[in-house]
């Protein structure tokens, strides 16, 4: 019976922690190199704008650091990630026992955290006296967490902070352990015989979106109904975290990503708690007791022991350009180089930027000059309207068109983003459009909207009034349409004649074709000048 209960005795000593073996706490260092990947908000449309006090995109970082293990089992902590940084995602490269476990800091070095770490320990508290300025400290145990009040005990009895009316200041020893004012992200490993080595932390965070603005300015120049305008895009980013990443290699990824998980909850961003603290009750149950403000800023302590955390302000960095500035920088703009990424597109800043905290920055990465692009005008003409000779003519709508190839100056992929047009006048540009610029790839048409036009406008219906051409036994139905151009130049129009599965149509002398599921014909107005063109349609139904 002895002897079981020594070798008892014995295995709950191996198995308890006093006998298991410490770890040791390592410090990576600082990143030697930085790159920060930017994902755009996958459910933000065409059109929309990017919420730059809630961005809902994500960036993938990859931080390169050094670590020194000692032999044997070793913590291995990462300070400085991004606080929007979803711990579940990251991957620790570089290191020869691999990554036993992970784990992610909950709460950051704040006046809340410093006073919870301290309970039951003695801190100093300092008063001032009001009228004379003298200062009288003493020392005090916390007897109470940040939950509302903080309650010291010293030789005095027991007392609550910021309520003797008078100017208080507490300073501590040192910092609890765990605490730090940066979010930490730490991993467990092991390495028989230590060594220095060069590691690669890789993760998801949350807070980050981008979008591309262009700038198109006409100038003048051209043949026939096509001229040349100057485009020139920015990058906009916007980086919600309060961490920068300091001359990073910075890349974006344009295009529709298939995201499945919530990268906002499984963030989590450890806190950092305010002080919260109030005072018990004064004056009498007849008068009541005078308002008094719940809440009360504790001072940090002495500067040496804690970092000011600024997390709560808004850094703008790079400030937003102005848009002459856009439109007259230099040629010399250095341009985003595209890569594939699958489905995606990659564009990678050829130099060196920071992603600062809090911050909004713009980056210049397209300048196209001798863009050739051309106005088009389009109508909708339906069997279903009469041609009434008495009825006011219509404008139609305008779109902005090229191709996105080398011939016409381009030949690059386009992200998504807003578009402001330009054309050159006596008084310098002038702003004439804004217009949505969805995702464009290379050989692709390009097609924007543009403000309804005041020189071309236009009448069309069908020839016969009182004609039910959905029982109509499939007849043709003749239809008459007329445009009027004002402009001292041509131009091309473009006549939606119906949706395609619905309707037969027989145009001549009118080029005609199908485009988007609309049959369309296009023709040249001359400058000056009405145009009349007819055509027939009957219902492609069958009965």
């Amino acid at each position: 019976m002895k002897r079981l209960l020594i070798l008892l005795a014995a295995a709950l000593a191996l198995a308890s922690p006093a006998a298991a073996q410490e770890r040791a706490i390592v410090d990576a260092s600082a990143p030697s190199d930085l790159s920060v990947t930017i994902y755009r908000d996958p459910e933000r449309s065409v059109g929309e704008e990017m919420e730059t006090n809630w961005p809902q995109g994500f960036a993938m970082i990859s931080e390169t650091r050094t670590v020194i293990l000692p032999p044997g089992q070793s913590t291995v902590r990462f300070e400085g990630v991004a606080e929007g940084m979803v711990s579940v995602s990251a991957i620790v490269t570089g290191l020869p026992g691999g990554t036993i476990e992970k784990n992610r800091n909950a709460e950051l070095l704040s006046p809340a955290a410093l006073v919870n770490g301290a309970l039951g320990n003695r801190i100093t508290i300092t008063r001032t006296n009001p009228a004379t300025g003298e200062q009288t400290s003493e020392r005090a145990v916390v007897r109470t967490r940040a939950d509302g009040g903080l309650m010291l005990q010293s030789s005095a009895g027991y007392e609550a902070v910021r309520c003797a009316g008078v100017p208080e200041r507490l300073t501590f020893d040192r910092i609890p352990s765990g605490l730090s004012a940066k979010p930490v992200f730490s991993i467990n490993t092991q390495d028989a015989n230590g060594g220095t080595y060069e590691v690669t932390l890789t993760y998801l965070a949350w807070g980050f979106d981008w979008q591309a603005d262009y700038i198109a300015t006409l100038t003048g120049e051209g043949r026939r109904d096509w001229f040349e305008m100057n485009l020139l895009s920015w990058l906009s980013l916007v980086n919600d975290n309060g961490q920068s990443f300091e001359n990073a290699q910075l890349l974006v990824i344009a295009g529709t990503l298939n995201v499945e998980s919530d990268f906002e909850g499984l963030s989590d961003p450890p806190t950092a708690a305010p002080l919260r603290l109030t005072c018990y009750p004064l004056g009498n149950t007849k008068q009541g007791s005078p308002l008094q403000s719940p809440v009360a800023t504790l001072p940090l302590a002495e500067a040496e022991m804690m970092e000011s955390r600024a997390g709560e302000m808004i850094v703008v960095t790079g400030a937003r350009k102005s848009t002459a500035d856009m439109m007259y920088s230099p040629g010399s703009v250095m341009e985003a180089g595209e890569e594939r990424l699958g489905d995606l597109k990659l564009y990678r800043v050829p130099e060196r930027v920071t992603v600062s905290a809090k911050g909004l920055k713009q980056v210049a990465f397209l300048n196209r000059q001798d863009v050739q692009a051309r106005y088009l005008y389009v109508a909708s003409c339906g069997p279903y309207n009469w041609f009434d000779p008495e009825e006011e003519f219509r404008s139609a709508d305008m779109l902005l068109v090229t191709k996105n190839e080398d011939r016409r100056g381009l030949g690059v992929s386009l992200p998504q983003g807003m578009m402001t047009v330009f054309e050159p006048s006596a008084f310098g540009p002038q702003l004439v459009a804004e217009t949505e610029l969805r995702d464009y790839a290379r050989g692709q048409e390009i097609e924007l909207d543009l403000p309804r036009s005041n020189q071309v406008n236009f009448q069309c219906g069908r020839v016969v009034d009182n004609l039910d051409v959905d029982n109509n036994d499939r007849q043709w139905v003749e239809m008459k349409g007329e445009v009027r151009n004002a402009n001292p130049h041509p131009v091309t129009m473009r006549v939606m004649l119906g949706q395609s599965v619905d309707w037969d149509v027989r145009i001549r002398r009118v080029k005609s074709s199908v485009k988007n599921g609309f049959r369309i014909a296009e023709f040249k107005v001359p400058a000056n000048a009405t145009r009349e063109f007819r055509w027939k349609v009957r219902s492609s139904a069958e009965e």
